[in-house]
């Protein structure tokens, strides 16, 4: 059995405050299942302290740039410590929203139609036909995201400030109607899905991810079952394409409307999942019988390098 686990928490982007709390949940959940932890909140100096921590393995809690997309995989794999969740490249790609569309349509995944364009451009003038989305092309947790509706006369003009802070290049995609979905893979097994309904019914941003009572569960999902099931096979081919390993979730859109497409379109993959109190994936897991400590020893169980 591995001994010792350093949680990977904290760190540089913008989904530090996420990361933490993820962090220090899993770090208590870990201790509880007899592990010794060591909780490190990653800085420039992580490669150093890794290599002198000589970890049996790590518990990747970082969100978002630097912890999610491929760097901090990298320093592992050159220290050769087994860690959780996806490798260097599947991590990279998913990260980048442009890249991971690219492979999951190549692989026959729907995904929404869109354009990739600089954020001064997508501050000039509207990037595509109201209503859309813009978001970040390599951000997460919503930061940086505009839902752009029929009746707005102007872009967003947040983007032309001089404090952005969410990169350069933006994504814009076509807005799709209907219902927000979630379902998560671990290993090589699909989870149920969960309706995501955000309280006041708004969108599925910042608040309703992380605030208490921001938003409803519904798990499963009220769906009809070849509906359910094509959102479980898309889940697991998307998790496949991008070559992702241990756990993700993949976001849907849904449009039931009785007048609506019928349209279902994957919007993103995320290979390293929010840990939090309200987080999807513990819930997901929990419904199949798994306690949160036995989620994240698992986890550790599964951790590896891509060598």
């Amino acid at each position: 059995m591995t001994k010792h686990v350093v949680v990977l928490m904290g760190g540089l982007s913008a989904e530090r405050e996420v990361s933490l709390r993820s962090g220090e949940a899993c770090a208590r959940a870990l201790e509880g299942e007899g592990f010794r932890v060591t909780r490190l909140d990653v800085g420039l100096d992580a490669p150093q302290r890794l290599a002198e921590l000589k970890p049996d393995a790590a518990f990747n809690a970082l969100h978002g740039r630097f912890g999610e997309d491929g760097a901090m995989q990298g320093v592992l794999e050159f220290l050769r410590i087994p860690y959780t969740h996806s490798g260097v490249l599947a991590s990279a790609a998913a990260m980048h929203k442009q890249i991971a569309k690219t492979i999951l349509a190549a692989a026959g995944v729907p995904v929404p139609a869109g354009r990739v364009l600089t954020r001064l451009e997508a501050a000039r003038e509207h990037a595509l036909p109201r209503p859309y989305v813009l978001k970040p092309v390599a951000e997460g947790s919503s930061f940086g995201v505009f839902i752009i509706r029929e009746d707005q006369e102007h872009p967003p003009q947040e983007l032309s400030r001089a404090d952005w802070s969410h990169g350069e290049t933006m994504l814009a995609e076509r807005f799709i109607p209907g219902r927000e979905l979630t379902c998560a893979v671990m290993g090589d097994r699909a989870t149920d899905v969960i309706e995501i309904v955000a309280a006041g019914g708004g969108w599925y941003d910042y608040e309703a991810k992380y605030a208490a009572g921001g938003s409803k569960h519904i798990l499963p999902a009220d769906l009809k079952p070849n509906v359910y099931q094509n959102v479980q096979e898309l889940a697991l081919e998307a998790h496949r394409a991008l070559g992702c390993r241990g756990v993700s979730r993949a976001d849907f859109r849904y449009d039931d409307r009785p007048n609506g497409s019928g349209e279902l379109v994957v919007l993103e993959v995320n290979t390293q999942p929010g840990m939090t109190e309200t987080s999807l994936v513990p819930e997901m897991a929990a419904y199949l019988g798994l306690s949160f400590g036995e989620l994240v020893k698992w986890m550790v169980e599964d951790a590896s390098c891509d060598r």
